[in-house]
This record gives C-alpha cells, sequence and structure tokens, in this order.
C-alpha cells in the first residue's frame, strides 16, 4: 500500500474504466471529487455505486462529459441525474448485486473505499458500510483507499489487508451522519399499528426513517427481540441498552446484532466500534431469503409509495420517475413470509404530503411493481391493518379501501364496482 496524495491516488483511473464506490456513511468523497476534477482529460467512465452521500458531482455538468452513472439504488443526491440521458438505474435486488461483480457481469477496474487505518496485523475495517462493498474490493483490479481514524472498526467480515490496497490517502474527518426526524402525528399512529405486530422473540428487519423509528418507540415492553436486517440506526439503541433487543431467540448468530450496513450519529457509530455484538456481513448473506428464513417469527417493516387494489406494491418510481430502488424489500419481505411465524408488513401513511391518496385503483403509468401482490401480506396505514394473504381480488380491494384515507374511500369504491361489477 502507498499513501499517497488525493490527486496520485485518482490517477489510476483510465477512460473506459467501471469504477465502484463505496456509500452510505462511508462515501469516499475526498476520492471522489478528486476524481471528478479530472474530468477534462477522461472519457466514458462508468460509475457503480447503490447510495452515496455528498454532492455526487459526477452526475452534473460539466463533469457528465466524463462520467456515466449507472446506479443500483438511488438517492437523492443523483436522483436527478439518474433520470437524465446521464445516468442510469440498474433494477436489482440488493442480494443479487455481488454476482453482478463475483460472476463478471459487471467487472470493475477500481474501487473507491474509505477504511480505518489498519490493525498490528495490517487489516482495514471497511467501517459501517459492508454490503456490496466487499464483493466489489474482492473482484476490483485496483482498490484506491480513503484511511480515516474515524471510521468505526466493526466485528464481522468487513476487513481488507492493507496489501490489497493500492493507493491509499490519508485523512481525518467525521463520516457521514444522518440524524433522525421526529415523526408526525400520522407515523406516530402507523408505528403504534406495526409495533402491535411484533411478537416478544420476534427478529426484526427495519430501515431509517420516522416510521421505523415510531416502531422502535413502541417496543418498550417487549421481550428478547433480535435483529437481522440489511442496516439500521439510533432507533435500536435504547432497546438494546434496556435489554429488549437480544437476539437470544434468533436462530441466525444468535445474540448478535446482524446488518451489512449502519446509518445514523456518531452516537451509533460509538455503539459498533470494536462492539463484538454487531456483526456487519455483505449484502448478499444478510438478504439471501434461505438465511432470513431461518430465524424466528421474521418482522419485516417496508414502506411504498403506492399500492393498487390488488396489493402490487410500488416502492421505487413515481410513474416513470426513478425514485429510488428495489433494494431489500422483496428479500426481506419473502424471507419474513417463509419465517415461522414471520410478518411482512408494508406500512406507509395513507395519503402522500398533497393528499393524494398512496392506496390506488391502478399503480400509476410506468409504475415498477417492486413487490408483487402475490408477495404482499400486512399492509398498514393511519387507519389500521390489513392482511391480504389468502384474499381474493375483491376482498383485498376491500380491505384496503378500509384503511384508505376517509377521503378517498368513495371514489377507490366505485373503481372498485368498475373492476368487480361486470
Amino acid at each position: 500500500m502507498q499513501i499517497v496524495s488525493a490527486e496520485e491516488a485518482v490517477s489510476i483511473v483510465k477512460s473506459n474504466n467501471r469504477v465502484f464506490f463505496q456509500g452510505a456513511a462511508m462515501t469516499p468523497n475526498l476520492l471522489i471529487d478528486t476524481l471528478c476534477e479530472r474530468y477534462s482529460e477522461l472519457k466514458n467512465v462508468e460509475i457503480i455505486q447503490i447510495h452515496t452521500h455528498g454532492e455526487a458531482k459526477y452526475t452534473q455538468s460539466p463533469y457528465t462529459e466524463a462520467f456515466h452513472l449507472a446506479s443500483c439504488f438511488v438517492g437523492d443526491n443523483v436522483r436527478k441525474g439518474v433520470n437524465t440521458i446521464h445516468g442510469d438505474y440498474i433494477p436489482v435486488f440488493l442480494s443479487e448485486i455481488h454476482w453482478l461483480f463475483r460472476r463478471n457481469i459487471l467487472p470493475l477496474d477500481v474501487a473507491f473505499i474509505q477504511v480505518s487505518p489498519p490493525d498490528k496485523h495490517g487489516y482495514c475495517s471497511l467501517g459501517v458500510s459492508v454490503d456490496v462493498t466487499l464483493p466489489a474490493i474482492q473482484t476490483a483490479k485496483k482498490v484506491v483507499a480513503q484511511i480515516n481514524p474515524r471510521v468505526p472498526r466493526t466485528h464481522g467480515d468487513g476487513i481488507i489487508h492493507i496489501k490489497n490496497i493500492d493507493f491509499a490517502v490519508a485523512m481525518d474527518a467525521p463520516i457521514h451522519a444522518s440524524i433522525l426526524g421526529t415523526p408526525t402525528d400520522v407515523e406516530a399512529i402507523i408505528g403504534k399499528h406495526v409495533a402491535s405486530l411484533v411478537e416478544d422473540g420476534a427478529t426484526l428487519q427495519m430501515g431509517i426513517g420516522n416510521i421505523p423509528n415510531a416502531v422502535l418507540q413502541n417496543l418498550q415492553d417487549h421481550k428478547r427481540l433480535g435483529i437481522h436486517t440489511e442496516m439500521f440506526s439510533d432507533g435500536i439503541l435504547s432497546l438494546v441498552e434496556k435489554g429488549i433487543i437480544t437476539g437470544e431467540d434468533k436462530e441466525i448468530k444468535t445474540g448478535k446484532i446482524v446488518t451489512c450496513f449502519a446509518m445514523g450519529t456518531q452516537k451509533l457509530y460509538d455503539f459498533v466500534d470494536d462492539n463484538p455484538i454487531v456483526h456487519f456481513k455483505e449484502a448478499g448473506y444478510t438478504n439471501d431469503t434461505a438465511i432470513i428464513r431461518k430465524n424466528p417469527k421474521v418482522t419485516a417493516i417496508n414502506s411504498a409509495i403506492e399500492i393498487d387494489l390488488t396489493g402490487q406494491v410500488c416502492a421505487d418510481s413515481i410513474g416513470m420517475y426513478q425514485y429510488s430502488g428495489v433494494g431489500g424489500q422483496m428479500d426481506f419481505i419473502r424471507g419474513a413470509s417463509l419465517s415461522e411465524g414471520g410478518k411482512p408488513i408494508i406500512a406507509m401513511s395513507s395519503v402522500t404530503n398533497k393528499g393524494i391518496s398512496k392506496i390506488t385503483p391502478f399503480l400509476k403509468e410506468g409504475a415498477s411493481v417492486t413487490t408483487t401482490r402475490a408477495h404482499v401480506h400486512y399492509v398498514v396505514t393511519e387507519y389500521g391493518v390489513v392482511n391480504l394473504f389468502g384474499k381474493g381480488i375483491e376482498q383485498r380491494a376491500k380491505a384496503l379501501i378500509s384503511i384508505a384515507h376517509p377521503n378517498h374511500r368513495e371514489a377507490l369504491e366505485r373503481e372498485a364496482r368498475k373492476r368487480f361489477d361486470n
């Protein structure tokens, strides 16, 4: 491993290369921004990522003269770019992204990562973003790293030896943080409804956001909960401190919190630093349905942009506009449904911020089906909980209308009659 300047480190990238960026809290922005400054001397460099933080100059003019983004997920910093000719979205389950690298479908020339300083054995930690970074560094021809003492040293599989890093840049700066918002009244009600479905001894999967946070706030009287998830945030910390999350009933890594990435405040990063109860694994493990289903009472809590009256869930696009990505929703919805006593849950507010119903007769033109109607079981809004499993199309429509916003129920009933009264 050579410690060099950022300029020298990024010189390893050539025209027509495919470059991977580690994401979430670990986004190596110094390397990314320095690479972008080379735009006038590079052509046709493809960027592969899931979800980065930062300015994402590579999606903006004039940098798009050299860079093209092919993203496996879509965050707000690249959303505009992905929906232009300078970017694209790759529909793929989080559980399968590693195959794109390992099966040489998308061979990587260079991987940009951020790591902790090496330990006495020469191993650096990938910190709180192991996800698809591990298979990326295992298959990329060259690896370039930011070495940062602020990166937590995490337990699990997220390590790389200095001999496998080609160039490194030394830096000392906080990694990206995310502060939880305060749930709205509607989100608080949804949180209570979802929490009522969680049983003692359940294994939880949930993401970041106000609804997952509201659910966690309503689990204070639960017992023996476990975590097997693709990510978690600060919301679980108080439950760990109070002995509510113990993982003692889990089948896979009993007593351990299993995740592939984490995003939150410095308190969260301090919690995971050198903490043997938290195991960071790659997404090909955390999101493998065959592994998820072995845990008892897997309760998977996911959300939706809209759901039609038959139960089809769109969670990644607004019509033809790519808003986020498939991610791990289907991995965990399916894993939970196959788990003994499992509960796959779609939780969402009944209307958008503009008052438009999220329960609709039909998905918008061009909208993707993230989770099929055959996979959907529990649906939760602020107006209640319904279970669509085992229900026919007409029964599903009635159930979903019962938890729609009252302002929209009459119109939805009219549309349902048109469909079913023929």
